[in-house]
């Protein structure tokens, strides 16, 4: 069963949590991180991607940019911009957007829980991508951006979760870059409390990642080279009942269409499926839909139900995509190390997919999000999705909880 533990946690000091949490650093590109970083000296962004804090050109992957995480993480610990906790505690974190709260419990996940599939993945990793944590966290010490996790509701923990919400929060705010998110903190201080969840914690079977498979993999990957190091046994994360999580869709843009026209490419698609112009942009609003736009009008792309096979990966509309689009008619058949292809967090909007095509791309696919079902059923079966298949909304901040190993 799911070995999940109160976290010795260090935090902003009271009254600098908005200054200092930061959306997550793949979020940003490099060039928005290094724009949002300009003239702060308190947000956690500069830390997470530390590229930053050197010219644009630089390696950021160069060893001196990890040892600059390190030595600024350092500095505002010991400049007091931290404060340590005095034992292990389980914390309450809600975030609140569109009138929508979801309550999620800041803590440690074991990481033998990811080796015997207990927490389970939908997605793969790139190696780059993991590398890049790995040394991060080498350089810090510390696991600084948590792992979302998702399990089926408990009432024993919502009812703690309810009960504790009732009385003054830790911090209450929202930050200059997530002026639409409301974030809450409470601390667990009771030590009947903390045992109690432990204990419904234990009682579950399967733990699922939401988002942060890298972050995941990394810490793993440190737990396995510290095996005498029982802190690095266990990975910062913060676990929500699935039934309140939102997820937006992850939308495509295709920078080549593999030597053919615009018109040859949407005769294509008109063999396979539906194709319905429409005079404004294609939000799509029930599986099966998506929405096509060639760089100059949008269409509703209809997928057929010959194309399900009750297969809980094929069956995905990223898959079907993939499996008829993508792959056959464009060549990109790894869309995780392809640049003619890139992904578009739903939450930009069509607008961002619109002006990606009048820039750098021909033509992109609004997506309608996977459900948490489709997810579950994915990670069960012990399959993975396609990439970017996911988007979680609203993101965890990262300086909130960092953990030291």
């Amino acid at each position: 069963m799911a070995d999940v533990r109160p976290i010795k946690a260090l935090r902003p000091v009271h009254g600098l949590d908005d200054k200092i949490a930061a959306l997550p650093y793949d979020v940003y590109s490099r060039a928005e991180a290094y724009e949002l970083t300009r003239g702060d000296e308190l947000s956690f962004l500069r830390i997470d991607r530390p590229e930053t804090q050197f010219e644009p050109d630089h390696d950021m992957y160069a060893p001196e940019v990890y040892a600059e995480a390190g030595e600024m993480l350092h500095d505002m610990i010991d400049n007091g911009s931290f404060v340590r906790d005095d034992k292990p505690y389980y914390y309450i974190y809600a975030l609140t957007m569109d009138g929508v709260t979801q309550n999620g419990i800041a803590a440690c996940a074991s990481a033998a829980d990811y080796r015997n599939g207990i927490i389970k993945k939908h997605e793969n990793t790139r190696e780059d991508k993991l590398i890049d944590r790995v040394n991060h966290i080498r350089s810090c010490h510390a696991q600084t951006g948590p792992v979302f996790l998702s399990y089926h509701k408990n009432d024993v923990i919502s009812g703690i979760i309810e009960e504790t919400e009732k009385t003054e929060p830790e911090c209450d705010f929202t930050t200059e870059n997530t002026k639409e998110v409301r974030h809450r903190v409470w601390k667990i201080a009771d030590p009947d409390k903390t045992k109690i969840i432990s204990k419904e914690f234990a009682s579950i079977g399967s733990i699922y990642i939401a988002d942060g498979h890298h972050r995941c993999a990394s810490a793993v990957k440190i737990a396995d080279e510290n095996k005498d190091d029982e802190e690095a046994q266990y990975f910062l994360s913060v676990l929500f009942p699935a039934e309140e999580l939102r997820i937006l869709p992850y939308n495509r843009v295709i920078k080549s269409l593999n030597g053919m026209t615009m018109e040859s490419f949407c005769q294509k698609l008109t063999q396979m499926f539906h194709l319905e112009a429409s005079e404004t942009e294609v939000y799509p609003d029930k599986k099966g839909t998506v929405g096509f736009y060639d760089g100059k009008r949008w269409y509703r792309l209809t997928i057929p139900d010959k194309m399900r096979t009750g297969d809980p990966v094929g069956d995905l509309d990223v898959s079907i995509l993939q499996d008829n689009v993508f792959s056959p008619l464009l060549g990109i058949d790894d869309p995780r190390k392809d640049e003619r292809i890139d992904f578009v967090g739903g939450i930009r909007g069509c607008k961002e997919l619109e002006r990606r095509c009048s820039r750098d791309c021909i033509c992109a696919f609004s997506m309608y999000p996977t459900s948490m079902n489709e997810l579950m059923k994915v990670a069960d079966s012990g399959r993975l999705m396609p990439p970017k298949s996911t988007w979680f909304e609203p993101k965890l901040l990262s300086g909130l909880f960092i953990h030291e190993i």
